[in-house]
Parts: structure tokens; sequence; C-alpha cells
């Protein structure tokens, strides 16, 4: 059995040191031990579905959807999308976000995605001849 299903939600747990996860195990054996390699399996998923519940954010599929359509647009823009440094040079301007990419919240991922399209309707107008907006 691996244990990445475990580490991965007790890390997202304010204070996840070995003595907090010593009592999670015990807490879920009964007291029989505080090792995760002598849990049963029973034992282990009922651990690791309360830690689920328990570390739940329920924004989360909410923002991924927003920051893809957010990097989908910086992409259209030119700017490479898998260069996490760039990324966040880039919207730490504040005439673009202000604040790293990852702090971003959803509120603030929407206002990034108009500024980027207003961005790329701007350059697209720049590389026509005829005036892009009507009046």
């Amino acid at each position: 059995m691996t244990y990445k299903r475990f580490y991965k939600l007790f890390n997202r747990l304010p204070l996840h040191d070995d003595e907090m996860k010593e009592r999670l195990v015990q807490q879920y054996t009964n007291g029989r031990t505080s090792s995760l390699r002598a849990m049963s399996t029973a034992e282990y998923d009922a651990l690791c579905d309360a830690l689920e519940r328990s570390t739940a954010d329920p924004q989360h599929e909410l923002r991924k959807k927003k920051r893809s359509a957010a990097l989908r647009l910086m992409q259209q823009l030119g700017i490479d999308t898998t260069d996490w440094p760039r990324i966040n040079a880039f919207c730490r301007d504040r005439r673009i976000a202000g604040k790293e990419f990852g702090a971003l919240t959803p509120p603030e991922l929407d206002a990034l995605a108009l500024k980027l399209r207003a961005i790329h309707l701007l350059k697209r107008c720049h590389r026509k001849s005829s005036p892009c907006f009507k009046v």
C-alpha cells in the first residue's frame, strides 16, 4: 500500500507534524498503533476519507476553471504558460493583477481574464488597418 493519498491530504492541514500524524493514526485504529504501516485498509480508507472531508475546498473546482481560462488567454497573447516565473512576473504588474498568479481569488481571476481579453482585442486591432471599434 502506498501512502500518497494520506500525505497529500495531511499536508493540506494547517498543522502537520509527526505528532499530529501519530495522533490521527491512533484515533482511527482505536489506539492500536501510531504507524500508518500497521493500519488495516479499512482504517486507512476511513482516515483518508475523514481528511478529505476536513480539507475539502468548495472553491477548488471554480478556481481551477478560472485559472485555466486565464492561462489560455495568456497563451493567446504569446506568454509562455510553462514558465511560472514569467507568469508571476506578468501578473505582479500592478496594471495586470498586482500579485502572483497562484494568489489570485476567483473574482480577481475574472478581472484578469477581462483585462487579458481587452489586451488581445487591442493587439488584434493594431494589426489591422481598419478601425476595430464603431461609434
